[in-house]
Formats: C-alpha cells, structure tokens, sequence
C-alpha cells in the first residue's frame, strides 16, 4: 500500500511534516474524506476548544502514527481492516490498544467489528481502555488502567504495540507518556519531550500529574491535588516509582 508522510496542522496554517518512518498515513476515499469534512470541522473546533491547542486531526487522509520506540507506537483510529494489515505486516503490531469509547467510533462511521475481526484474524490482540475525549477528569481516572494494559502487552515481547484514539493527539499519547514517565524511569518533562518531539501533539500534563499523585499517595487524608503547587510531580521518587508501578501492574491482574 502506497504510503505518505503526514503532520499535525496546526490552526494557523503551518503543518509540521516528519519525515516518512516516524509518522505515516494510510489513505482513505475521496469520497469517505467528503463526506467527513463537516464532522472534522467541529471535531477540531472542539478539540482547540477543550484541549486548548493548535493541532488538528485530518480523518480523509487515513491513519497516522508516530513509532515511538522499538515496542510503541501512538497514532489515530484505524479506518478500516486494511489497515491492521498495514500494522501487522509493515510495523509488527502484535496488541492494538483502543482508548476510544463508542460513540468516538460511531461518530466517525467506522465499521469496528471488521477491525476488531481482522485483529483476531491476524493475530493481534485487542484491547480497549476507553477514556472520555477532551476530558482531563476522565483521563485521569483512566491512565492507571490504559498503562497497566500497555506495561502488560510490552512486557510479552511478542511485538509492537499500537495505541490509539481517535486522533491520536490528546488521550492516547498522555497514556504512553506516563508509561515512560512511571517504567521507563524519566521525569514528567523528559517522557513529554522525548514523545512530542516525534509525534507533535498536546495531552494533559495536569491528567498524567494528577493520576501519578493518585497512585503515588496511599493516605486517605492526603490533600486534594488541585491544592498542590502547580509543577508537583512532574518528578516521583525511587519508593513512589517502586509503588506505582506494583499499583499498576496489579490492575492488570484484577
């Protein structure tokens, strides 16, 4: 399948291409692009709205992603059954993670059961971690859940994993952000760079400090988070790490 090098536009016109390898595009209809303009319109209305950043998404043009490591890679929904091909056969994608609720996926007409299908047909193991778009509260709530799965499927060390949302801008980069920021021994500042400067895009910072916070303290009577300095942890220490991650790898279990 032909490929082609795609960015993330930004709302004043400039569009940031990567080069070929680090962040690609399946392509879609015309047609299936014509019909969706109006629905990209408001979704990126919305999402400058919540999210409060300049990046939008380009549903005509077909999945996108960017390969973060040799067992992550972060991108939009996959459209349509040839595009798992595409995973499987070009990226080596053995577990897909879906962060989208149902009505993200209806939204966009896609058929998921004949992802989910040729998913199973190939080999590939997915999962789903829904999160409510544009919505920190949500994330939050969701992070420790969606990283366990991800921590999970890297962990077999049957091949890369492929996390989604919709876009792939806002939910599914915060979860692989505190991935690196919880196992792979970063700081919050570090993981975020490290992604964004491959995958430009805008998760919460305050969704991935609040879950950290959330997992980081056990005492009931620990002050709210939102009463915390404003950079407050951005930075665990070796015990709270230690912590999060038997937190977190315990949420898969359950």
């Amino acid at each position: 399948m032909p490929m082609a090098a795609v960015g993330c536009t930004a709302g004043r016109g400039g569009v940031h291409l990567r080069s070929a390898r680090p962040l690609l595009c399946t392509s879609s209809s015309a047609a299936a692009g014509a019909r969706g303009s109006g629905k990209m319109e408001d979704y990126n209305t919305a999402m400058k709205r919540m999210m409060r950043n300049p990046y939008e998404y380009h549903h005509d043009l077909g999945m996108n992603y960017a390969v973060i490591s040799d067992s992550l890679i972060v991108g939009s929904q996959p459209q349509k059954p040839d595009d798992i091909d595409h995973l499987k056969n070009e990226e080596n994608v053995a577990y897909i993670l879906c962060l989208q609720q149902d009505k993200d996926i209806e939204y966009w007409g896609i058929d998921f059961e004949a992802v989910v299908t040729r998913c199973k047909e190939l080999g590939i193991q997915h999962m789903r971690r829904p999160a409510v778009d544009f919505d920190p509260d949500s994330l939050r709530k969701q992070l420790p859940k969606a990283v366990s799965a991800l921590e999970w499927a890297i962990s077999q060390g049957k091949g890369r994993v492929y996390i989604h949302c919709t876009a792939g801008l806002g939910r599914a980069p915060a979860v692989a952000i505190s991935y690196m920021f919880w196992f792979e021994n970063m700081d919050l500042n570090t993981a975020y760079d490290k992604l964004t400067s491959i995958r430009p895009c805008g998760p919460s910072k305050k969704a991935i400090r609040s879950a950290t916070y959330d997992l980081a303290k056990s005492d009931p009577n620990k002050e709210a988070f939102e009463t915390l300095p404003e950079r407050a942890f951005e930075g665990i220490s070796v015990s709270e790490r230690k912590l999060i991650q038997d937190r977190v790898r315990s949420l898969h279990k359950a």
